[in-house]
């Protein structure tokens, strides 16, 4: 044994001259010269003649399949434009005209060889399939700009990528630019934990200028490698299962899916079930717009005939016939969506053993934030179960914080962030738990906490109704009263109320008093007008609008 990582290995053989992979048989010179190389001496035994790489898989029918090879990075660094060099053809000039001008992945061939390039843009999009439980990439392409180095977007997709436990070959782009400072790159990726390979660490790092095409062969070469090393498979003679890349509906073609196809061979004729939709293929294209007949392991084909537009990951595959395809659509709208991660669920799994780590995506304020609160959060690890943070950054949280946390099975953890509208819903829609803080003990006690199976329930201000002040009245011993006309929801006494002007709010108060027709009543509904007196607070105008909120348990 060399006790040497295989790609180095491969590596030394390529220099040498020799083009080999994990699965081949090799000749005894060829691997006595490498052996001296990393130390060794090569003795030939009598029985086996030869040397060779042993298959870890099983089973006749599995054959060799292209890599599936997503690239991401900073908007700018250029993933486009080294998209555009692989197809040797610019994406912009025929976006128009035939339904499979954009089908979201497509092949290219390198010296015989087929690579699969997922082109759905963004981590997001990447994580979402992640998040619907469909794992589509073998390797993320990490795309650097010399010139601009590492850059939040770049911190995302490797946490991204990472977080699906994907290996990571990192293209430092615009090598040929006067500013390009790659070594300052390599020290920024090292600082995040990717250390390539020519600094001691086990991440291919290759220096490209996508613009005037240099280092591309080099890249392509490192992408073959690294899948020869994860010695991809598939049985082309089994019924076809795979993944949706995405999907939309043609007024004048029904619905149009991408599929990549990861296990069998699809066909024109098959009848299949993607997620809630069923149906069965009327016609298959490729990526230059082609009427295919039948699509392999690892082939991304534009499909008609589905009943309706599946979802961006959900998992697709081939059945008998149309009755067991509706069978299974039934069964799966049967199921109960997925119950959210929160903090008080989560000890229930951990006691239970079915989880031994608590994924956690942290956003702060502010950057410096960062450091101590992940590092007090993974202080609170223990031998039964351990706090993992999977992405750490600072800003509001957004979706692609959101499907992150969904994709891993973890929770949002907020220290004076801000969370947008979007990420909201989308948070509600994928079940995810977002916890927002601003006092930083609060935060490591819950967690603690919850790690401990002791946390308290939260409770949540929800709006309850709002009004608009249109009149102001004299109200004697009880000082001014607002004539108000209810818009929203329902304005009730003893409640707790918060009275603005503009976008400042004046006070947080109690609704003292409650009158229709000179009449005291307990609560007024949506679209009535009503008088109402304020504890401690007569200093009413018109125009000013009073919330009450009321305050619910969050579980």
């Amino acid at each position: 044994m060399l006790e040497v990582e295989p790609v180095k290995v491969i590596k030394q053989f390529m220099r040498k001259g020799f083009m080999v992979n994990l699965n081949q048989t090799i000749d005894f010179d060829a691997i006595a010269a490498v052996a001296t190389d990393f130390g060794y001496q090569a003795q030939r035994k009598t029985e086996p003649k030869s040397i060779a790489y042993v298959s870890k898989a099983k089973g006749k029918k599995l054959q060799t399949r292209p890599p599936v090879v997503t690239v991401m990075g900073h908007v700018d660094h250029g993933k486009t434009t080294l998209l555009d060099v692989i197809r040797k053809t610019n994406v912009t000039a025929h976006e128009a005209g035939a339904i499979t001008q954009h089908i979201g992945a497509y092949q290219c061939v390198v010296d015989e060889r087929k690579i699969t390039f997922l082109d759905t843009p963004g981590h997001e999009a990447f994580t979402a399939m992640r998040a619907r439980g469909a794992q589509a990439t073998d390797i993320v392409v990490l795309v650097v700009a010399a010139d601009d180095g590492v850059m939040p977007q770049t911190v995302e997709a490797i946490d991204h990528a990472k977080a699906a436990k994907v290996p990571i070959i990192v293209a430092i782009n615009k090598i040929d630019k006067a500013d390009a400072n790659p070594e300052l790159v390599k020290q920024q990726l090292a600082d995040l934990g990717l250390v390539i390979e020519e600094w001691g660490g086990d991440v291919v790092c290759v220096p490209i200028s996508a613009k005037k095409g240099e280092g591309i062969s080099d890249l392509l070469e490192n992408i073959f490698l690294v899948a020869d090393i994860l010695e991809l498979k598939a049985n082309p003679k089994r019924a076809a299962e795979g993944v949706v890349i995405e999907a939309r509906l043609d007024r004048t073609k029904g619905s149009l899916a991408t599929f990549l196809v990861q296990n069998g061979t699809l066909e024109v004729g098959d009848v299949i079930v993607a997620g809630n939709i069923w149906g069965k293929i009327k016609a298959m294209f490729n990526e230059q717009g082609k009427q295919i007949r039948k699509a392999e392991p690892s082939t991304p084909v534009g499909v008609l005939g589905l009943s309706g537009v599946p979802n961006s990951g959900d998992i697709f595959k081939v059945v008998a016939d149309e009755h067991e395809a509706q069978s299974v659509v039934k069964g799966q709208e049967a199921t109960m969506p997925q119950i959210p991660l929160s903090l008080t669920a989560l000890f229930r799994q951990i006691d239970k053993g079915q989880i031994k780590e608590l994924n956690v995506v942290l956003k702060t304020d502010v950057y410096g934030s960062i450091e101590p609160v992940r590092s007090s959060l993974e202080q609170l690890s223990s031998e039964k179960v351990g706090v993992n943070i999977i992405h750490a950054g600072s800003g509001s949280i957004t979706e692609s914080d959101v499907l992150l946390a969904a994709a891993s099975k973890g929770i949002i953890i907020g220290f004076n962030s801000r969370l947008s509208p979007g990420a909201k819903q989308l948070a509600e829609a994928e079940g995810v738990s977002i916890r927002l803080y601003d006092v930083i003990y609060k935060l490591i006690e819950d967690v603690d906490k919850a790690l401990k199976g002791m946390l308290e329930p939260t409770y949540v201000e929800v709006l309850g109704g709002r009004a608009e002040v249109r009149a102001v009245f004299s109200g004697g011993r009880q000082g001014k009263v607002a004539g108000i006309y209810v818009r929203e929801g329902r304005i009730w006494r003893d409640g707790r109320a918060k009275i603005s002007r503009g976008n400042k709010v004046l006070c947080e108060s109690r609704i003292s008093s409650l009158k229709r027709f000179k009449e005291d009543v307990t609560e007024v509904n949506a679209g009535f007008e009503c008088g109402v007196g304020m504890e401690n607070f007569g200093d009413f105008s018109v125009g000013d609008i009073i919330e009450l909120y009321q305050k619910e348990k969050v579980e």
